[in-house]
């Protein structure tokens, strides 16, 4: 069966210069920007009743520039003034100068990663040389993220959840009408069996494709086919996967 339409469950890429248009163009497939999962950050009240008093910390740490978003609108909304001797923890760079938008950069109370994982060496190293502050890790309710590395450092770390991911539903009697589906989480998975609890892959004769190792298992977790998964050795990218399928089951 050829591929002529594929979901692609992110948002559309912002460049024109996206691999994912270049597929398009040179295979003659449409392409269908719609996540699947969308971020939702938890209420003041909710937030509450974690019973966290967000002016007993004097660090934080970030791994996204959503939880750093949440953070701060979180402390607005419960008029929590964040102290100017705050120190901040990022794990990429990026992470780091999005900070900009809400505090005014200071390398000195700043220190940043470079593989971007919680227990990159550099940042690692950071933590422990500031081991006396009293660490946040704002998270949402789905991560991966494990602080035994830091608490076995000594160092007091609080995770708190902050925002949430939920299934962006479809609406009712909407058709899958795909050839192909591409995903990114677990959670995405999961939509789709809220979204479709009769989805048939076979009957409905649709292509899955993953990214990510745990994406991969939920798949197999729910009883369905991974036809395309990256990154492999070949293809480190979802793009790179997704034409490779297409140049062997789209040829004449």
């Amino acid at each position: 069966m050829k591929v002529k339409k594929i979901l692609v469950s992110q948002p559309q890429p912002s460049s024109e210069k996206s691999p994912y248009f270049d597929i398009c163009e040179k295979y003659g497939v449409e392409m269908v920007f719609r996540p699947f999962i969308k971020v939702e950050g938890l209420t003041a009240k909710e937030f509450r009743q974690s019973k966290i008093n967000l002016s007993d910390y004097t660090a934080i740490i970030f791994t996204s520039r959503t939880a750093v978003d949440h953070f701060f609108r979180l402390c607005e909304e419960m008029r929590v003034k964040v102290p100017d001797t705050m120190r901040y923890f990022c794990t990429t760079e990026s992470i780091a100068v999005y900070l900009q938008k809400y505090i005014v950069y200071r390398k000195r109370k700043l220190a940043l990663g470079k593989t971007g994982k919680l227990n990159d060496e550099q940042l690692m190293a950071a933590m422990v040389k500031n081991g006396k502050e009293k660490f946040l890790f704002p998270i949402s309710d789905v991560h991966k993220d494990d602080i035994k590395t830091l608490s076995d450092k000594g160092l007091d770390v609080t995770k708190a959840v902050m925002y949430r991911t939920v299934s962006n539903d479809f609406q009712p009697g909407e058709n899958l009408d795909y050839d192909m589906l591409v995903f990114f989480s677990p959670a995405g998975i999961a939509s789709l069996k809220k979204n479709f609890p009769d989805f048939d892959q076979d009957k409905e004769e649709i292509f899955i494709a993953t990214f990510g190792s745990t994406t991969a298992k939920a798949v197999e977790d729910a009883g369905l086919r991974l036809d395309v998964q990256a990154p492999t050795p070949k293809h480190r990218s979802m793009p790179d996967a997704i034409e490779a399928f297409l140049a062997e089951n789209n040829k004449e």
